[in-house]
């Protein structure tokens, strides 16, 4: 035997050795957790919430952290190391006008010291850099709207459609599409929030995903069986939301109340469609915001949304939902036409307009519906079931040993 072939014989022996030593002690997964930016507690931070309730030990990055004290007691206090970005000039209130630097900044996190590492992405959380001997899970809120199939809104809406301002916007987003698709190739399984984003990713990315809904506090909702004799609706005031053509229905409508829950951009354009039996509450409190569903006749919602989850939140009160049946909706609305053997818990309309909403309310008020089946159901996507699919998930694919 060659001095060199007794050598690597040795040193093979000892790493035997070390393997059979450590065998009955593995040491704890090293889990890293990813989200895009944390500026206030909502529906994409709740997913945070619950991934970091899974993995206490977990450590949190995020592109800026500016999240209140209030809102951090949420996520158990912790606090996301930064990117550059969050020392950059008026990062607090315009970190989004930095979305041309925020690719770079993702990437230059360094994960190679763990073992899972966990993107909670609807912009560039997703673009991590991970190794071969890591584990990269996705869950994707939706790949990029406004680089995507919203482009063209997004443009329209922001006043980008012409002019110079439009190029360097139209250049920036095809930039972050080209980045968007190939940083697809890190992510070794996606996950995503509904049917409806799992055909959006495999529409961008090729990919197949798991569907598993995003947590909702059910439990801080509870049923009210008297219902008054008013419509709700609450949203962020932005052109997609769509609340204007709610407002402009009941408009036409003038012996039924609507009430609507939040401010924003489009608040003053909104305000000018209303008729005296809309009433404008502004931006509002949970605990008002919940009041309201659990009284509310019926909750409208004419978004396109990739998820909803006040829809939800509606019916953990027992209150049925009047909903634009496309995106999310379809997957937490069962619609009277289509309830088979179920109870419905609210009617579907599929045309954003104000007519169709009109004729949604009519046809609503025809048919009764039950508070206990609209619990129920919503029941069905409380943080529990989130935790329970998302271990029998990593379970599935043998992840967390």
């Amino acid at each position: 035997m060659m001095e060199g072939d007794f050598s690597n014989l040795l040193i093979k022996e000892k790493q035997r050795t070390d393997i059979s030593a450590n065998a009955g002690h593995p040491r704890p997964m090293r889990v890293a957790v990813v989200h895009e930016w944390l500026i206030s507690y909502a529906g994409s931070e709740r997913v945070v919430r619950e991934l970091l309730t899974l993995f206490p030990q977990a450590d949190l990055f995020s592109v800026v952290d500016f999240l209140s004290p209030e809102d951090r007691t949420n996520i158990f206090n912790k606090k996301a190391k930064t990117s550059f970005v969050q020392k950059l000039p008026f990062a607090k209130k315009k970190y989004r006008s930095y979305l041309p630097l925020m690719p770079m900044a993702i990437e230059q996190f360094d994960f190679s010291e763990y073992d899972l590492v966990i993107s909670s992405s609807h912009a560039v959380a997703k673009g991590i850099l991970t190794g071969p001997d890591q584990t990269h899970i996705c869950y994707c809120h939706t790949p990029i709207r406004y680089a995507w199939d919203f482009q063209h809104r997004y443009l329209r809406d922001s006043g980008l459609s012409h002019g110079l301002k439009s190029i360097l916007a139209r250049l920036v987003l095809h930039y972050i599409r080209l980045w968007d698709v190939r940083t697809a190739s890190g992510v070794d399984h996606f996950i995503a929030n509904s049917k409806y984003i799992g055909r959006r990713i495999e529409k961008v990315y090729g990919r197949k995903s798991t569907v598993i809904h995003p947590p909702v506090d059910i439990e801080n909702f509870s049923i009210k069986q008297q219902k008054e004799d008013f419509y709700v609706t609450a949203s962020r005031m932005v052109p997609y939301k769509r609340i204007d053509l709610i407002v402009e229905a009941f408009a036409k409508m003038r012996d039924r109340r609507l009430i609507v829950i939040g401010d924003g951009p489009d608040m003053k354009k909104i305000r000018s469609l209303a008729t005296d039996n809309i009433t404008f509450l502004g931006y509002q409190s949970n605990d008002v915001l919940r009041d309201h569903l659990q009284r509310a006749r019926a909750f409208v919602f004419a978004a396109e949304e990739d998820f909803g989850i006040l829809p939800v939140e509606a019916q953990a009160c027992g209150t049925p939902v009047i909903a634009y049946g496309k995106g999310g909706a379809l997957e937490t609305v069962i619609d009277l036409e289509n309830a088979g053997a179920l109870d419905p818990t609210g009617l579907l309309f599929y045309e954003q307009t104000a007519d169709a909403v009109v004729a949604a309310v009519e046809s609503f008020e025809k048919h009764e519906f039950k508070p206990s089946a609209c619990r129920i159901w919503a029941e069905g996507f409380s943080s529990a079931v989130f935790q329970q699919s998302f271990m029998a998930f990593l379970d599935q694919y043998k992840i967390v040993k």
